[in-house]
């Protein structure tokens, strides 16, 4: 922790700058240690498959200071799994990391720019989300140019990549990166009803038919909206993006993919929300051939918010597959420091299997069930835990390998402390 402690000792001399000015300085942390056990997660569970058991931990320390012209936030993050890391060790520098570190300007009562390393969340972090679950999470190195007056809210981002400063070129080779993108989103927030629309225009380095990365960039558009309808006890929610534009190999193959997703929330009680929906995301079909791909791709959303748990679908797999139709039911419950919930999944392929000979198998893939509960137990200090289990089909064996005979199931227990140290 050697980064962390050279960090603390220049937080309090920014303390003693910070006193005496108009201004707000906030030094603040989270520690979160989580235990998991997994036999069957991500894909089913192998014949005499052994599970797997462990802890891993996100500590996090954020500096956020604020005057009335700008804002300026770092964030060090270490994430390690207990034991990955020897007793006596000479550096541990490998593990922590900057998660964010931004600046941003207010250059009047109504725009903003923000620059750096951040977090960019949008609407219900489908397409652009901070991927929290994950202990690594996620952020960009981008500019935001922002408006916001009277309920409606325009922002204008842009981000270019590259591996190091050069002398020629902008070749990008980091795997599982873009190299830029440029978006628009728009939100109108109205009574009763508030809208969103997306607009995103993502460009990836080309690759060869190897895999390697050449000079050229292809360019995919995701442009959708979300509109939202709240009255009472009743709210819905209707999502649809489409995608188009050329493939980042090297001939560019055409895209043609959508998303759709409802659902539907009511307050049966004031403790108990009842939650029905139901979302498709296109596929390629691995039985009839054809010269565009209609894989969609949720680029930089949170993902395991959506499709179940065990994280089976478009947490870091299933991209460039048979799509996904998801039927959801859920049940919350939140009555004083407690909430709870169940969640049940049935999922379906959006486009053929390949039963290896051919022919299409049928499309159902299998049922998720996903129980958690967690509580208050002090200022700032949550625990939670949660229990997961796939009852999967021939085809999901099909698509994914593992034995859909075998019990496939997750749980895990987790621990989250967010102090304040600091509020000047």
């Amino acid at each position: 922790m050697k980064n962390f402690t050279k960090l603390f000792f220049i937080a309090l001399l920014m303390i003693g700058f910070s006193m005496n000015m108009v201004a707000q300085f906030t030094l603040s942390g989270e520690f979160r240690p989580r235990t998991e056990y997994r036999h069957g997660y991500k894909a089913l569970a192998g014949v005499d498959q052994d599970a797997a058991f462990f802890t891993d931990q996100r500590t996090r320390l954020n500096f956020d200071y604020k005057s009335k012209g700008y804002r300026f936030f770092v964030s060090m993050q270490d994430v390690r799994v207990w034991g990955a890391q020897k007793q006596l060790v000479v550096t541990d520098g490998y593990t922590t990391t900057l998660h964010q570190a931004f600046a941003e300007i207010f250059l009047n009562d109504q725009f903003t720019v923000k620059a750096g390393r951040q977090e960019i969340i949008y609407d219900d972090h489908r397409i652009f989300g901070s991927v929290g679950w994950a202990q690594q999470a996620r952020s960009h190195d981008a500019a935001i140019f922002k408006y916001n007056k009277d309920g409606f809210k325009l922002d204008v981002g842009l981000a270019f990549n590259q591996n190091a400063a050069g002398l020629k070129g902008t070749t990008y080779t980091v795997a599982k990166s873009y190299k830029t993108f440029q978006y628009l989103w728009l939100h109108k927030k109205m009574d009763k009803i508030n809208f969103s629309i997306l607009a995103l225009n993502n460009g990836q380095q080309v690759k060869d038919f190897n895999g390697n990365f050449i000079s050229g960039v292809h360019y995919t558009q995701t442009i959708g909206t979300r509109v939202g309808y709240k009255a009472g006890k009743l709210a819905a929610f209707l999502s649809y993006y489409y995608q188009g534009g050329a493939m980042a190999d090297s001939i560019g193959t055409k895209l043609n993919a959508s998303l759709l997703g409802l659902d539907v929330a009511y307050k049966a009680t004031d403790n108990l929300t009842v939650v029905a929906g139901f979302e498709q995301q296109s596929g390629n079909s691995q039985v009839t051939a054809s010269d565009e791909k209609n894989a969609f791709t949720p680029y930089f959303g949170t993902n395991h918010k959506f499709n179940g748990f065990m994280d089976y679908f478009y947490v870091g797999n299933h991209g460039q597959s048979v799509g996904l139709q998801d039927a959801y039911l859920k049940f919350k419950y939140k009555k004083g420091k407690l909430n709870a919930g169940l969640d049940t999944h049935y999922f379906l392929a959006a486009a053929d299997v390949n039963d290896g000979t051919g022919k299409a198998m049928a499309a159902g893939l299998g049922t998720e069930f996903d129980a958690y509960l967690g509580t208050k137990i002090a200022e700032g200090v949550a625990f939670k835990l949660g229990y997961s289990h796939m009852i999967g089909t021939e085809t999901m064996q099909q698509l994914k390998g593992g034995d859909f005979n075998e019990t496939s199931n997750w749980a895990y227990m987790m621990v989250v402390i967010k102090p304040t140290f600091i509020k000047k």
